[in-house]
């Protein structure tokens, strides 16, 4: 029997086609391990949607060359930086022998085997016509499940590697994302996380309009599944039928991650988002209206090219106005291909960087106002096993998914892990929550 080991950079669709790739290899008997120095195949899922993360992908690479000089194992590079580089991560290091892209995923064991019989190296990043998982492979041991419905993006905004990487939109089919959920509630998972680079287009390459509620609608009549998120949804494209669906289906956790970028209409044009600043904080509004416990998340970008200190000032005022619950912050880097990356004006990085620690610390004060708020509220609690950093707690999140540390009594473990709890905060911290099970 092989191991196998899995590092993955990158987002949430980036763990999704992680944990498929896992769950492919258990069904043909390999065993996963967690310490890379005892596997014989090495499988590396990259991020290039920044610079620093391609950065971090190319290193880890080169670690594992160490381990290849020691012994015979298989190196596989896999998704986005696989897709963009293609043969030429090859004629960089020649110890590579697979390079696979995120429509190529369901071949791997095919890859391995080919690999292994001819001494071949293998380059497989074409874009697929359709989207499919295999249900018969899909395992996953916890109470909560990532479940991509969708794979690419149209939007081409002007910084975005994504579209060139994952290519266009491609919907998987209803049926299929419903029996895959059903067969995980079977199973034991309890909340799905719905996943698209843009969940609101779902649907609509197969010619279905509001196919995304539709099938909100459809999870929501699971019995064994007890909450519901997605994510992304992109701005221009968030419906008041989804909004709406907040104050309707109770299993739809009051959580949005909703992209702003920039709070400068001028660099929301550069960057070909399609909305304005008051177009979004429109949509802010109607959401808080249906739902006024909703949690809403960003990201935004700093730095951008032409952002003068008028337009960071723009992104200041967007963030006092929505004070969001938390965000996801990073200074602009130009990906190769895209057309912010031969735009003129650049930013200077030391000022980049000023901007982000201011953007970053006003976060921080936001978040923790909000997280003390909890404190003496019971809230329900999805409990999802042992905190890793304190064996006197387990650890959850609550329906507007901020992560809930609990201190529970020994004999509680066996009963909890799995189960919605009412917990009592006792304190907000600066990133999550503590409280006390109430029995």
């Amino acid at each position: 029997m092989e191991n196998f080991y899995i590092e993955t950079y990158g987002c949430q669709m980036n763990e999704a086609d992680s944990e498929y790739m896992a769950s492919i290899l258990l069904s043909y008997g390999f065993e996963r391990v967690d310490n890379i120095k005892r596997a014989d195949i090495i499988l590396v899922n990259t991020c290039s949607i920044r610079e620093k993360a391609e950065k971090k992908v190319l290193s880890f690479v080169g670690r594992v060359k160490n381990i290849k000089d020691k012994r015979n194992v298989i190196l596989g590079v896999c998704g986005c930086v696989a897709k963009q580089e293609g043969e030429k991560l090859v004629n960089k290091a020649p110890y590579i022998d697979i390079v696979f892209g995120p429509h190529q995923i369901s071949r791997l064991p095919e890859f391995l085997n080919k690999v292994r019989n001819t001494g071949e190296k293998v380059i497989a990043i074409e874009d697929g016509n359709d989207y499919k998982r295999d249900l018969n492979t899909i395992f996953y041991p916890g109470v909560r499940a990532l479940i991509p419905i969708m794979q690419g993006c149209n939007n081409f905004c002007s910084y975005c590697i994504v579209p060139y990487v994952r290519g266009r939109e491609i919907s998987r089919k209803e049926n299929e994302i419903l029996d895959e959920i059903r067969r995980l509630s079977e199973l034991g998972v309890k909340e799905v996380m719905l996943l698209g680079q843009n969940v609101n287009s779902f649907g609509l390459d197969r010619g279905i309009n509001d196919g995304f509620v539709n099938l909100l609608e459809k999870v929501a009549q699971i019995d064994n599944i007890k909450r519901i998120r997605f994510t992304t949804s992109h701005p221009k494209d968030l419906t008041d039928r989804l909004i709406n669906a907040f104050g309707i289906l109770d299993k739809l956790c009051p959580h949005i991650h909703l992209p702003v970028q920039s709070g400068s209409n001028k660099i929301l044009s550069l960057m070909n988002r399609k909305y304005s600043k008051e177009e979004y904080l429109e949509k802010v509004d109607k959401l808080r209206k249906v739902c006024p416990e909703i949690s809403i998340t960003t990201d935004i970008i700093v730095g951008f090219p032409g952002e003068d200190e008028k337009d960071f000032q723009d992104t200041i005022d967007l963030y006092e106005k929505v004070r969001f619950d938390s965000a996801f912050s990073f200074k602009f880097s130009p990906r190769p291909g895209t057309k912010a990356s031969t735009m003129q004006n650049v930013v200077p990085e030391e000022v980049k960087q000023r901007r982000l620690e201011i953007l970053q610390a006003l976060q921080k004060e936001i978040t923790y106002e909000k997280n003390r708020q909890f404190e003496g509220r019971i809230l329900p609690v999805l409990i999802e096993g042992k905190n890793s950093k304190s064996q006197k707690e387990l650890v959850g999140r609550t329906p507007c998914f901020r992560v809930t540390n609990v201190i529970y009594k020994d004999d509680y473990l066996e009963d909890m892990v799995g189960k919605i709890v009412n917990v009592k905060v006792s304190k907000g911290l600066k990133n999550s929550l503590k409280g006390f099970l109430i029995i």
